[in-house]
């Protein structure tokens, strides 16, 4: 099986179409301003880890961070670039970042840390670059959600969980949607997981909201992502 990185590497174009057309998923609709409103002002140097195609480090830098955006898949590097905008793009793993010790006053992590084979590696490396009382803002897919399904499509249908909440495991889901075509694959780790890792790394939650839909149906019921701020201590 290859790694994360080469799984987002060979679907970077199919999710650069996909990120980049407004309203198409849940960035668009409801979850870009609950994760923004997480987000300190700007202040000194800001790292986007595992940027994607940009999209959020092009909305920070808008908001006025200098932001520098950083994938370990050459292609999602290359489109973020492309787009312009930022004060810098590099390649890199989230293991180990070519930035100094306490250089970053804020660490952004959206949506990123789940597609991450070494997670705990890589929160390791954001609590080094981050200077003291430096944030970490990140975002996850909430485990619960991702362990589970609706039985069926009424609004009281019942939710369950497939197999072990607990069990750490590579996770592939392919879909279409207005005719766009994206395969997510991830690793699904149990919540304690991104907390264990946090405290390794020195950083303390200060803030963490559940995130649901604004849809109004069944899957309002439910959290689909996490979202937290952490601080350096």
């Amino acid at each position: 099986m290859s790694t994360l990185v080469g799984a987002w590497e060979e679907n970077a174009d199919d999710w650069t179409v996909w990120a980049r057309r407004p309203g198409h998923d849940s960035y668009w609709r409801f979850h870009r301003e609950v994760f923004l409103g997480l987000v300190p002002p700007p202040s000194g140097l800001t790292l986007d880890v595992g940027c994607g195609e940009g999209r959020v480090a092009r909305d920070l830098a808008a908001l006025g961070h200098r932001v520098v955006a950083l994938d370990a898949a050459p292609t999602m590097a290359r489109r973020t670039a492309e787009a312009g905008g930022l004060a810098g793009v590099l390649r890199a793993d989230a293991t180990a970042l070519p930035v100094p010790d306490a250089a970053a006053d804020l660490v952004v992590a959206f949506m990123s840390l789940h597609d991450m084979d070494d997670m705990a590696g890589a929160v390791r490396e954001i609590g080094r670059v981050l200077r003291p009382d430096g944030r970490l803002c990140f975002a996850v897919v909430h485990p619960l959600s991702e362990a589970g399904r609706f039985r069926g499509e009424e609004a009281d249908a019942e939710f369950v969980l497939a197999g072990d909440y607990f069990e750490r495991r590579r996770t592939r889901f392919s879909t279409g949607k207005r005719g766009l075509p994206m395969t997510f694959e991830a690793m699904h780790r149990p919540l304690q997981d991104y907390f264990a890792a946090l405290a390794a790394a020195g950083l303390l939650i200060e803030s963490l909201r559940e995130v649901r839909t604004s849809s109004g149906g069944q899957s309002d019921r439910i959290p689909w992502f996490v979202d937290a701020r952490a601080v350096r201590i």
